[in-house]
């Protein structure tokens, strides 16, 4: 699996809101040490999980989809079934954590 940049927003909070089945949306900066750090651990829960979305957001100051999150620390990883937020991750440093939370927003509902 290979590991997208962050990229701009390209959804709106409504979008989001409006996505089926299980979805993470991971905030965070390119440049950003944490984030860096994280991704082999990201990388290595998703491998488990291919069904499960990711999406990739840059996040910054003044940002209106990280706002809407409340994100305040990169990497934040929020967990989405059909839209709504099942679990949230912030700096996570454990591949185990991160799975265990793919497992709940990927089990049927």
């Amino acid at each position: 699996m290979t590991n997208p940049p962050y990229t701009a927003e390209t959804l709106a909070r409504d979008s989001i809101d409006r996505l089926a089945g299980a979805t993470v949306v991971e905030f965070g900066t390119n440049w950003c040490g944490h984030c860096q750090r994280a991704q082999p651990l990201i990388a290595a829960a998703f491998e488990a999980h291919p069904e499960v979305r990711r999406i990739k957001v840059e996040d910054g100051s003044g940002r209106p989809l990280g706002r809407s999150f409340r994100i305040k620390l990169w990497p934040t990883l929020v967990f989405l079934r059909d839209g709504q937020e099942v679990a949230r991750l912030v700096r996570p440093d454990d591949a185990q954590a991160i799975g265990r939370a793919l497992a709940q927003v990927a089990a049927p509902s």
